[in-house]
């Protein structure tokens, strides 16, 4: 963990091309131990998450060159790890499924379940959690559930009114307005540095499960 935030932090000082193709082979190297670090965490999900030990592990990385042909931010390389494990397909699946995201800085983060849905999933999963709000709330109150991932839905973008198609007087209009059905869970450095990161990250994994199936049963449905 520690080759991995060293090599992520000094790239954030130096973030330029003639700087990375001179660190290649660090750059590699950290690249290798978060690919090792992925692996043993999807072997532990495996337990009890069987379709996620099925995923193509090089499908699950995302690329540390940033696309920069429409940003103002011209620095050409990211300063994290970050994978997306959801099967099938990886980070291009659109199932809900488990990221991690390594960065310096205090930044580092576990989420679950599924970011920036396509229109028709996200309605498919807004009327889901709609008909069957019983068994969501009665999930995400689940005290281990509450425990890691306690008042963590990603609003970012959320809507200012219920979307069209839901009763106004809803009991929870708020969980119908977001646009991104995610959890998340902050890194401390603590945590990072612990010799047991990966058994407490699978375990985070392990109390999202059945927030991760509830929302796959919604989106098996429409691609059925």
């Amino acid at each position: 963990m520690n080759q991995i935030l060293s090599f992520l932090s000094r790239l954030k000082s130096n973030n330029n091309r003639d700087w990375f193709n001179s660190h290649k082979e660090e750059y590699h190297s950290a690249k290798n131990e978060f690919e090792k670090l992925c692996s043993d965490l999807i072997f532990r999900m495996s337990e009890f998450d069987e379709e996620i030990g099925k995923v193509n592990l090089k499908e699950c990385f995302f690329r540390i060159y940033r696309d920069i042909r429409f940003s103002p931010d011209k620095t050409p390389y990211k300063t994290h790890f970050g994978a997306y494990m959801a099967y099938p397909g990886g980070r291009k699946s659109p199932r809900a499924g488990y990221y991690l995201h390594l960065e310096p800085g205090g930044k580092s983060f576990f989420s679950a379940g599924v970011w920036s849905p396509q229109p028709l999933v996200l309605h498919a999963l807004r009327r889901t959690i709609y008909e069957h709000y019983d068994e969501f709330n009665e999930l995400r109150n689940e005290a281990d559930f509450q425990k890691f991932f306690k008042n963590s839905f990603y609003e970012e973008d959320k809507l200012k009114k219920i979307p069209a198609g839901f009763p106004a007087d809803f009991e929870d209009p708020e969980i119908l307005k977001l646009k991104h059905y995610l959890v998340s869970r902050d890194f401390t450095e603590k945590e990072l540095a612990d010799k047991n990161f990966p058994d407490f990250t699978a375990d985070l994994a392990k109390q999202a499960f059945p927030f991760v199936q509830f929302l796959n049963y919604a989106i098996d449905e429409i691609s059925t």
